[in-house]
């Protein structure tokens, strides 16, 4: 019996203490999923797959047996060199779409260009983000509002929206917060709040899907070294970006994919409405 056909309810029982595990019905599963491929044959979704945290997944699920289909704005180098990689080191399939996704007739496009090529989605990681410095609250127009918010979360409702009619049981939804949607950022206000309502779709989605056996869980890096960055602060800031956590640099976009994975796959079977904190150590402020 897989974990997926598993009954909800067991047959009443009871044992003396301490319990003999093989005298359960059913015995509890033990065993490690099979070795192999953890995504092999599945289809995944990865909106930002071009560069920084959305490559290394795009790399991690391909070695890992999936097709891929990444979105990125017009940074068309690096989503060839992602696509080449993909296709000429994991031999899986990579399609590109190039689009403003805060906009939500490309986030339809999107999808409909996955489904044209593949029939199917199984996976959808939300990954893509926009940052602008503020030092205050009046500085953060109307126009950069709205902006920060199409672009961080609406694009994952729109995105997912679009696949759901198209994604089945066992399928999983991985939506990426920040750190910042726990202990807040200063000068990142609009920013952080985006994050912070990522984390409160991602636990309602989970609820609203749960029954149709679809995961939705998330992702909330700390210091990432990615293009973000450099393109976010003055050389100063980015010198010493990560020093504050506890390990005192920033992570790598391979360190932080692992988790993506575990939630795309079998082995997260049990989990749902979660985030998992890859942040080398971050305080957070509760």
């Amino acid at each position: 019996m897989s974990k997926q056909e598993k009954q909800n309810i067991n047959p009443p029982q009871h044992q003396a203490k301490p319990g003999d595990e093989s005298q359960m019905m059913p015995e509890p599963q033990s065993e490690p999923a099979p070795e192999g491929k953890k995504l092999k044959g599945k289809v995944a979704v990865i909106t930002g797959g071009d560069s920084g945290i959305g490559r290394a997944v795009a790399y991690l699920f391909a070695q890992e047996g999936a097709d891929i289909a990444i979105s990125y704005l017009s940074e068309h180098e690096d989503a060839r060199d992602v696509q080449k990689h993909v296709e000429g080191v994991y031999h899986r399939k990579c399609l590109l779409f190039a689009g403003d996704l805060s906009k939500e007739e490309n986030c339809r496009e999107f999808i409909h260009k996955v489904v044209e090529k593949w029939g199917h989605i199984d996976i959808i990681v939300n990954n893509i983000a926009t940052q602008t410095i503020q030092e205050k609250l009046e500085n953060i127009t109307s126009q950069l509002l709205l902006e920060t918010f199409s672009t961080n979360i609406f694009s994952y409702f729109w995105i997912t929206q679009a696949a759901l009619p198209h994604m089945k049981k066992g399928s999983a939804i991985i939506n990426s917060s920040s750190v910042t949607a726990y202990r807040g950022s200063p000068h990142l206000i609009d920013y952080a709040s985006t994050k912070g309502a990522i984390v409160g779709f991602t636990r309602s989605l989970a609820g609203n899907l749960a029954k149709k056996g679809i995961r939705v869980n998330g992702v909330a890096p700390g210091p990432i070294w990615t293009p973000l960055i450099p393109s976010s602060f003055d050389e100063k800031e980015t010198a010493q970006f990560g020093s504050d956590v506890l390990m005192g640099r920033p992570g790598e976009p391979n360190e932080v994919a692992p988790s993506y994975l575990f939630l795309a796959c079998e082995d997260s079977s049990y989990m749902t409405g979660q985030f998992l904190h890859p942040n080398g150590g971050s305080i957070l402020n509760t």
